[in-house]
């Protein structure tokens, strides 16, 4: 238990209470499957940015990349830089894109459920399979949240690991229950900034609290040269192609995260989409170089004072709780409570599309009305939340390390179908079903084995086999039908 927890502990539930008031608001805006999977499509461009950029980092974000840079220096700006243009691409390519075709394709408010009108795949199974891979992935991706928020209140409060992973939940399951996709967004919008702020500031006053006088780069220079090398590791052993491509490449991941993807189809207009993505690459360059600055000040800090560090991933929880008054510390810590909250609440909710618009409605009750669909989404948060509540309850698990898994899984399965979809009008369901089917099962087996090429990200074979997939069935079956083919101009133009 940390010294003046009872300030700490005030600050936290006003702003869980005032997250709360955000999901209440939202329920009463909620009306039907449209308003509670992609809130009417209203978003505006700020809500859009920071939502997508909230939901997409986590608690990644303030513990896993701090964490990384704690222990590896400068190797983690390939990290860094890899994101960064891979979000920059994303909102490029992808969002314009996804809004209008989305809205064109029948209306489709799930990533499978796009898939299935953009193909006319009257076999569901392109909707049935996306949604498996989404359950399967957001999974693990969600369990990451958990630890995050477990791991949190076990270092700031002393709560025991299992009954914080329980609250955490609660409180996440409760507003994404009522509110839905506005209540997710709208207070993303307000963790992303909070988020970001945190950030800039901690490790700021951190450095002009430490005990040395020397600039930070000094002061690393002489606890190890070596993190300040982005060729080699914090040992001094030069970085192999494989490290630096495995690390640059998680910016490939954007592509295919139904989370983010969610954020461009429930934009307001195509017309918002630039201003958007000033938006987007501005808050994520600011908060990563936040990120890994605070893993940097924190190895510093720590060296000077003579602290020994148990988990790499706690190092923001420690200097905020070193150098800050309670009051200012509950609400910096609440940065923490919102990357994670941002991420695990949109990860429930488009699990919960999945199961209720691609499974209940379009297998079993195809005549469904919207409220019966909303009704089941709902209930499918808390199935999911179960699930993934039991995942998260090994305190040794990695919040970097579930990400990555999940993060891989997204970006293999449908990134490359989704990319190639957008441009390439010869694309027909049965390629759009196997690049699906060969980038997830390619990341679950890469994943299992390790030695030589397979220590290769799995996002890299992942997403290379699924792209030949891809443009090999397609060429070798059917091509599309004019009504694919016309819709496809049609939306070639309007987003020209």
């Amino acid at each position: 238990m940390t010294e003046n927890s009872g300030a700490i502990f005030i600050t936290f539930t006003m702003y869980l209470a005032m997250m709360l008031g955000i999901g209440l608001w939202a329920w009463k805006r909620t009306s039907n499957s449209e308003d509670y999977f992609l809130g009417g499509r209203s978003l505006g461009p700020w809500p859009a940015a920071l939502s997508a950029g909230a939901s997409d980092m986590s608690g990644w974000l303030l513990l896993g990349l701090p964490g990384y840079a704690f222990a590896a220096g400068f190797e983690a700006f390939w990290l860094a830089g890899g994101l960064l243009i891979g979000t920059w691409l994303n909102w490029l390519l992808m969002a314009k894109r996804l809004r209008v075709y989305s809205e064109v394709a029948g209306n489709a408010l799930t990533l499978p459920e796009f898939f299935t009108n953009r193909f006319r795949d009257t076999s569901k199974m392109l909707q049935v399979v996306s949604a498996f891979f989404i359950l399967l992935f957001f999974l693990f991706y969600t369990s990451s949240g958990l630890v995050a928020g477990g791991k949190l209140f076990e270092t700031v409060f002393g709560v025991d690991y299992s009954l914080a992973v329980i609250l955490g939940t609660v409180c996440i399951v409760s507003y994404t229950l009522f509110g839905g996709f506005l209540a997710v967004s709208w207070t993303d919008l307000v963790q992303g900034l909070l988020m970001a702020a945190a950030l800039i500031i901690v490790p700021v006053i951190a450095l002009q609290s430490g005990s040395s006088d020397q600039s930070l780069l000094l002061s690393l220079e002489s606890h190890n040269s070596e993190m300040l090398n982005i060729w080699t590791n914090s040992e001094g052993e030069a970085l192999t192609w494989i490290a630096i491509v495995s690390l640059a490449a998680w910016g490939l991941g954007y592509f295919g995260q139904p989370h983010i993807l969610a954020r461009f189809a429930g934009i307001r207009s195509q017309k918002d989409v630039p201003i958007a993505r000033r938006i987007a690459v501005v808050w994520s360059g600011f908060s990563m170089a936040g990120a890994i600055l605070v893993g940097l000040v924190g190895l510093v800090y720590l060296n000077s004072n003579g602290t020994a560090l148990g988990d790499d991933e706690t190092i923001f929880m420690i200097l905020v709780n070193a150098v800050f008054h309670p009051v200012v510390a509950g609400i910096l810590l609440a940065a923490i409570l919102a990357a994670i909250m941002s991420t695990a609440d949109s990860q429930l909710l488009v699990s919960s599309s999945a199961l209720a618009e691609d499974f209940y409605k379009a297998v079993l009750r195809k005549d469904a009305s919207s409220k019966e669909v909303l009704m089941v989404g709902r209930v499918a948060v808390i199935v999911i939340a179960l699930v993934a509540l039991f995942l998260a309850m090994d305190p040794d698990s990695s919040v970097l390390g579930l990400v990555s898994y999940a993060w891989a899984g997204f970006g293999a399965a449908f990134g490359p179908a989704l990319l190639i979809s957008m441009f390439w009008s010869r694309m027909n369901s049965n390629g759009a079903l196997a690049g699906i089917i060969v980038g997830g099962v390619t990341v679950v087996v890469w994943k299992q084995i390790s030695g030589g090429i397979f220590d290769l990200y799995e996002i890299v074979p992942g997403m290379v086999f699924a792209t030949f997939a891809i443009v090999a069935v397609s060429l070798a079956t059917t091509k599309p039908s004019e009504e694919i083919s016309t819709e496809f101009d049609e939306v070639r133009k309007a987003i020209a």
